[in-house]
């Protein structure tokens, strides 16, 4: 397998109400003409941990996870999240995995978005 140097992965379960964001944006970024470096991958709902397979430190310098989360702003806000911005347990998937501790595992060696 051949590791991109971009990898943007849209993470949610568009049969649960906003929880679709990150899957639509990633249906919007297939229609465009992205270079070879790039990856762009639906994630779905369990897939967040599963897209670390996905990653070589070695190759890999950007990884963007597109996904809805609760920061108290107003509802359909958008905003751009560091991992030193998510709280520890903060990030969590359907199956109450936190995924911020793994993110943080990698964050010096990837950039994270």
């Amino acid at each position: 397998m051949l590791y991109p140097e971009i990898v943007v992965a849209g993470c949610g379960n568009p049969l649960f109400a906003d929880d679709g964001f990150g899957p639509a944006v990633i249906d919007e970024m297939e229609k465009l003409s992205l270079p070879d470096n790039v990856l762009i991958v639906d994630a779905g709902l369990g897939g967040p941990h599963f897209i670390f397979t996905l990653l070589d430190p070695e190759v890999t310098k950007k990884l963007v996870i597109v996904d809805i989360a609760d920061y108290g702003a107003e509802p359909g806000s958008i905003t751009k999240l560091r991992v030193e911005d998510l709280p520890p347990g903060s990030y969590r998937d359907a199956h109450s995995w936190d995924l911020a501790e793994p993110l943080q595992r990698i964050k010096d060696r990837i950039e994270i978005t």
